[in-house]
């Protein structure tokens, strides 16, 4: 039987074309940083942003010391991508995100004069001790960079500051900032790095694996307002995950969190080095 699901989703990415085109900033928030399958589909999402919507920076969201040094490397060739990414924090020290880096160094030795850049906010003397003035934090450094080097920028980080929330989140302060678009990465069970069983039925990936396809691509405008505006819970796995406290996740909307929605049925660990 054909369910609405079915009828709203899509295996292709013509649906994040269409809401891309006016966007100052994609953000590609995965709700696991050390999923196979995320990653690849956050690369997949870059190149076409990059190659058919002129998007031009890539904010790689997690240390601004290694981004410096991946900034250089993709407009210049200097240094090594693989030490850089090793010597950088766990999560990004993957082979899937060393294909994208490499494929930026190769676009812009394609087009020397309309390269992509690895956004790179200047550094902060203190960290915030506090969630709030962490968004913050990363939605001023953003904001600044942009200010600086007026690009169209992807920002490919976790759903936990991508999606609209009101502490307010990092997605929700670019939302004020900029015209933004908030783009959720899930998925239904699998094997990141431990075992993640099947959510509980409260989750919105219990409702998004009824569709027939193993991995679609889904435009909240498309949804139901009564599935779209529900209050329901998604998950959300920071880079430390243990298996027997499996209570992460956020309460919210869909609609709220996301514009768009890109989820697959299994995952399988990310292939990591360093």
């Amino acid at each position: 039987m054909t369910t609405w699901l079915d009828e709203a989703s899509s295996t292709g990415l013509d649906r994040l074309g269409a809401r891309a085109a006016d966007a100052d900033i994609v953000a590609l928030g995965v709700s696991n940083r050390a999923a196979h399958e995320l990653s690849t589909m956050v690369f997949e999402m870059l190149r076409y942003l990059v190659e058919a919507h002129g998007f031009r920076a890539l904010a790689l969201e997690g240390d601004d010391l290694a981004s410096a040094l991946l900034d250089d490397h993709v407009r210049t060739g200097n240094g090594d991508p693989r030490r850089i990414l090793s010597e950088s924090r766990p999560f990004l020290r993957a082979e899937e995100i060393l294909d994208a880096v490499r494929w930026l160094r190769s676009f812009n030795e394609r087009h020397p004069g309309d390269p992509v850049r690895v956004v790179h906010p200047a550094a902060v003397p203190d960290m915030p001790g506090d969630r709030a003035g962490l968004e913050r934090m990363l939605a001023d450094g953003l904001s600044r960079w942009h200010d600086e080097n007026p690009a169209k920028i992807v920002y490919w980080g976790g759903i936990a500051h991508t999606a609209r929330q009101d502490v307010p989140s990092l997605g929700k302060l670019l939302g004020e900032r900029f015209s933004y678009l908030s783009a959720g990465l899930t998925f239904h069970h699998g094997e990141p790095l431990d075992w993640m069983p099947v959510p509980p039925p409260d989750h919105f990936e219990t409702t998004l694996d009824a569709a027939r396809a193993d991995t679609f691509l889904l435009d909240l405008r498309d949804v139901p307002a009564a599935v779209a505006n529900a209050p329901v819970k998604t998950r959300l796995v920071g880079p430390a995950y243990d298996p027997a406290e499996d209570g992460h996740y956020l309460e919210g909307t869909p609609a709220g969190w996301f514009d768009l929605v890109r989820h697959t049925r299994v995952v399988t660990p990310a292939k990591l080095f360093g």
